[in-house]
């Protein structure tokens, strides 16, 4: 059966137990439309809501919350279960149908992600001067070094670019802590004596599932990707909202100035990681 998320903006002052009430007259009618909405994520800060919903159809699923209590999605998309699961994680949710954070303490998910892209520095230049044996040898160090990087720092890879990867994280602060251990042990390896040194860039921005795109997590994923082309080799490129996010977890950035980046209507804020405590 396919599978949806839809956007509500509610007033940031309704509250977790608001919120599951409205889920549970879901519950109680969606039998009646073959519909399932599995669980919920809310960003009280934003006034934003997020369900993700098993249906026959987005207009069934869209007769559900008309039918129980009127409060319809401005905004409604099919998404792919594995990409969801991939960026989101697949917690199963409270009794009340509020998604969860992975851990004992079992936190409710506000559904923000942030999402990473790593790219190595002259791929296509390395294979054309040196050609694949090579090439493939430095995406392999590439892949090493990231995917343990993701693994202690609870990332979790979306999908491999062929000379890059992108991935996702919970947290925009252990993203960040991720990219500079990437980078450290990059250093380490080119500074063994490596016959073919790796350099990336990094690029980060986080935000929310369901955006102005119909796509999940588009604009966070273009911004990201957009970030990590603009990087210079080793620098990690962050948005504005990634130094928000980081506030008093012991990051510092530095201003790298406003960018024109393709496909932003306007120029982003940039800034790059300068110091990790």
């Amino acid at each position: 059966m396919p599978l949806y998320m839809d956007i509500h903006t509610v007033d940031p002052e309704t509250t977790w137990e608001d919120i599951a009430h409205a889920h549970f007259k879901d519950v109680a009618v969606q039998g009646d439309f073959e519909v399932d909405y599995l669980k919920y994520f809310y960003n009280q800060d934003c006034g934003k809501l997020f369900c993700l919903v098993e249906a026959p159809s987005a207009e069934a699923a869209k007769c559900v919350h008309e039918q129980a209590h009127g409060l319809l999605a401005e905004k409604l998309i099919e998404v792919d279960p594995d990409l969801i699961h991939t960026f989101m994680g697949n917690v199963p949710p409270n009794a009340a149908g509020a998604a969860l954070i992975a851990g004992p303490e079992q936190q409710r998910d506000s559904g923000v992600r942030t999402v990473m892209f790593t790219d190595i520095v002259g791929s296509t230049e390395m294979t054309s001067r040196h050609g694949d044996d090579v090439a493939l040898a430095m995406l392999r160090v590439h892949d090493r070094i990231v995917r343990a990087a993701l693994a202690e720092f609870g990332g979790r890879e979306v999908k491999h670019t062929g000379d890059g990867i992108m991935a996702s994280f919970m947290s925009a602060a252990c993203a960040v802590r991720a990219a500079c251990h990437m980078q450290s042990a990059l250093g380490d390896h080119n500074g063994a004596g490596a016959q073919y040194p790796v350099a990336i860039r990094v690029g980060i921005s986080a935000g929310e599932p369901v955006e102005d795109h119909n796509d999940l997590f588009g604009s966070t994923v273009q911004l990201a990707a957009r970030l990590c082309a603009q990087a210079e080799p080793g620098q990690i490129m962050v948005s504005d909202v990634i130094t928000g996010l980081c506030r008093g977890k012991g990051l510092k950035f530095a201003d790298a100035g406003q960018c024109d980046l393709k496909g932003f209507d306007r120029p982003i804020d940039t800034h790059v990681v300068e110091i990790v405590c």
